[in-house]
């Protein structure tokens, strides 16, 4: 009888209906597994501080850094040197730069699926990640070290010897010797092997490392999160550029040679800095980060109620709800239901539109900019990485934080990308802000009129003659490429072919006398120097400005994209159709761009070195075809982008009964729970608690139920049916 009257009460208190439910709950908490970080068996207590998102973003921040570091930074600021070094051309080089994404390519769906099942460990998978793109690193600079010493032409003395003809090509491949002629073309694989290791490695981070965030903080609080992981994902490339440049300042030889003695600075077209550095610490320090990563369970504490309280966005078309795809075989059911999402796919195309323009500059924007306006390979790194950690890096943050402050829908997320896409599209401009081309004696001038440029003429179709009567008989020949410039202004390939018969040392540079072809004033106190001339177009800072509006606004549709991608989707998919989607960029967009944009660029090329077996790296590129290329391949990506996320939009159908304004009192009530998680809420009809989210039209199928409102509680939520009285567990 008293249980009778107990249960009598507690119907008609709500009060006591509440610490009812609070009990039952309780009495759960025993079967929640408690979570601890650590190794193993070794869990020591002082730690137990880092099991928290914050910390665990934290590390994941780090690694992606480091990706961003080796691949977009260290790698692409080198690309220049190790041509130059080992005789590449830019296609070699491209291709080098797309292995990172064809390993990713074919890692990335079992990684995601494997990793993205229940019961797996994202942290172990992300861990291993990091340890073999360390070993990429230290690939990377293996063959520094399985090559010789590099031997600069400057080595030995290039003067003109009156009395000599000219050697032709058979004359001195006979007089070398093997290792004088030594092709180094075959290093181009070990790299490549290298950037395979890379991208291995980084599958799992903007996949399993992307899932994990969002699986383990609030909806409202993602997106903020997310972009904190990809605003340090590309200060990680600034910064490479940045360590990178200042890095190829050191001579590459500097432990066993002193480039004083060469006469060489950095500022020598033949100067080789020691572009191998980087990667050696960088695989040190990847090793090092993956140890705290081991250490994180498969789900921080609180996730469980996190998913609990979401309200799915997923596109409402013809597919059914949520499927639980578990097995090897099901992989081919998940993603033929992900290809039936329009949203989703249009969205994988805008990203493999905007995946092709980023990773074709990423690679060769220091090449553009080092050839374009006369400078060093030091400056145009180091111009990347000013340029990059502002514009980069601002873009993404403030992208994920404009989804937060506007409280955007999924649908006005892709708003928000089309938008910024059109914007940057105007800003494409900046590559036909290039400068001409330096004046080249017998390439892009003539001898007789040295200081006037070929006017009106494509410098790839005029067959070059780097000979004339003033250097005729010194002996010159076309495999020792060591330029001058001379005191007219011009650059010659080598100081014989400047007619020059005299070397002096001065700072640290070669000053050369008595030179036939140049006709310099009398105030000049040498012919000719080892350096690059000084250009008089000033068009660099005006380049920098508008390239700076073009990457702000590429990189704010970064994080857009990204939430929208994971709203428009199912929760249990997420995993998943982030692998597909990376896929897709990778297909379309990140694979084919260096390859495109190398081969591209050396249509450009208007002077090749020579060697005994093939001609190697470009020497001269035409700046008025390499700007005019770059220009129409951003031009026509940003449009495709533009197209893209239209289709996106005009195709999404948000789920029945999910307008802007029930998105906004989602997140508001998501709010309020943080601050008041054990608030009691009442209606005119009585005490409900903690109504079921999965369905939101139920209130409207319902009469009864349309004044129900929500509670969110600390621990795992529970639906309390008031026409049972008792809690669906």
């Amino acid at each position: 009888m008293d249980n009778a009257n107990d249960e009598v009460n507690q119907q008609g208190d709500p009060n006591n209906k509440f610490l009812s439910v609070q009990n039952n709950l309780k009495v759960n908490k025993s079967n929640i597994v408690t979570k601890t970080y650590g190794w193993g068996k070794f869990q020591p207590k002082f730690l137990q501080g880092l099991l928290s998102a914050k910390w665990a973003l934290f590390w994941l921040c780090w690694a992606g850094a480091m990706q961003g570091l080796i691949v977009n930074g260290f790698v692409n600021g080198v690309i220049t040197t190790i041509e130059r070094r080992f005789g590449l051309r830019s296609s070699q080089t491209g291709l080098v730069a797309s292995g990172y994404d064809i390993a990713s390519f074919v890692c990335l769906a079992p990684v995601s699926y494997f990793g993205g099942r229940l019961g797996a460990s994202k942290p172990r998978w992300l861990a291993w990640g990091v340890i073999i793109m360390g070993l990429g690193s230290l690939t990377f600079a293996f063959p520094h070290f399985l090559v010789g010493p590099y031997r600069a032409s400057t080595a030995e003395i290039d003067l003109c010897t009156t009395g000599e003809g000219n050697a032709t090509v058979r004359q001195h491949c006979e007089g070398s010797t093997e290792s004088e002629n030594e092709n180094l073309t075959w290093t181009v694989w070990l790299f490549f092997a290298s950037q395979l290791l890379h991208g291995i490695g980084a599958a799992p981070l903007y996949t399993l490392g992307v899932t994990y965030i969002d699986e383990n903080v609030s909806r409202k609080m993602s997106s903020v999160y997310l972009g904190i992981y990809y605003t340090m994902a590309i200060i990680g490339p600034a910064v490479g550029y940045v360590v990178g440049g200042q890095l190829l300042l050191i001579y590459t030889d500097f432990m066993t040679v002193d480039s004083n003695t060469l006469g060489l600075t950095s500022q020598s077209k033949v100067w080789i800095g020691a572009w191998w550095i980087g990667f050696v610490f960088a695989a040190i320090a990847c090793i090092v980060l993956a140890i705290p990563m081991f250490g994180y369970p498969e789900s921080l504490p609180g996730s469980e109620e996190i998913q609990q309280e979401r309200v799915s966005e997923a596109h409402n078309g013809n597919t059914s709800a949520n499927k639980s795809y578990t097995k090897l075989k099901d992989i081919p059911k998940a993603f033929c239901a992900l290809l039936r999402n329009p949203t989703f796919c249009l969205l994988n195309l805008a990203g493999a539109s905007e995946g092709l323009i980023i990773a074709g500059f990423s690679a060769f924007l220091p090449k553009q900019i080092e050839n374009q306006f006369s400078i060093s390979p030091v400056w145009a790194a180091l111009l990347m990485g000013v340029v990059t950690v502002p514009a980069g890096g601002g873009g993404t943050f403030l992208g994920g934080y404009l989804v937060k402050r506007l409280k955007l829908t999924c649908s006005g997320i892709i708003k928000l990308c089309l938008i910024v896409s059109i914007t940057a599209t105007f800003f494409t401009l900046c590559f036909l802000l290039s400068c001409p081309n330096l004046p080249f004696a017998g390439v892009t001038s003539a001898y007789s009129s040295q200081t006037k440029l070929l006017s009106d003429v494509d410098f790839r179709r005029v067959d070059y003659d780097l000979d004339s009567t003033c250097n005729m008989n010194c002996g010159c020949n076309k495999f020792d490429y060591d330029p001058v410039c001379g005191a007219d202004g011009v650059m010659y390939f080598s100081p014989c072919h400047a007619g020059c018969d005299k070397e002096l040392n001065m700072d640290g540079s070669k000053i050369y006398l008595n030179c036939e072809c140049i006709h310099s004033s009398a105030n000049s106190s040498y012919d000719a120097i080892n350096t690059i001339c000084e250009t008089t177009c000033n068009n660099l800072g005006y380049f920098i400005a508008v390239c700076f509006m073009l990457m702000l606004f590429t990189f704010l549709a970064t994080m857009p994209a990204l939430s929208a991608t994971l709203r428009c989707v199912h929760d249990d998919q997420r995993s998943f159709a982030l692998g597909i989607q990376w896929i897709k960029v990778r297909i379309f967009g990140t694979i084919p761009a260096p390859l495109l944009f190398g081969a591209i660029i050396d249509e450009t090329c208007i002077l090749w070195e020579e060697s005994c077996d093939d001609s190697g790296a470009c020497l001269v590129y035409d700046n008025k075809y390499m700007s005019k290329y770059m220009w129409i391949l951003a031009l026509i990506g940003k449009i495709c982008s533009v197209v893209f996320f239209f289709g996106a939009w005009y195709f999404y159908i948000p789920p029945k009964g999910l307008d802007d304004k029930a998105s906004e009192e989602g997140s508001d009530a998501e709010s309020q729970h943080q601050q008041q998680p054990n608030q009691q809420t009442f209606s005119r009809e009585g005490f409900t608690l903690g109504r079921c989210p999965e369905d939101p039209a139920d209130a409207e199928a319902d009469p009864r139920r349309r004044h129900i409102k929500i509670i969110k509680i600390k621990i795992p939520t529970k639906c309390y049916d008031k026409r049972k009285s008792r809690l669906n567990l």
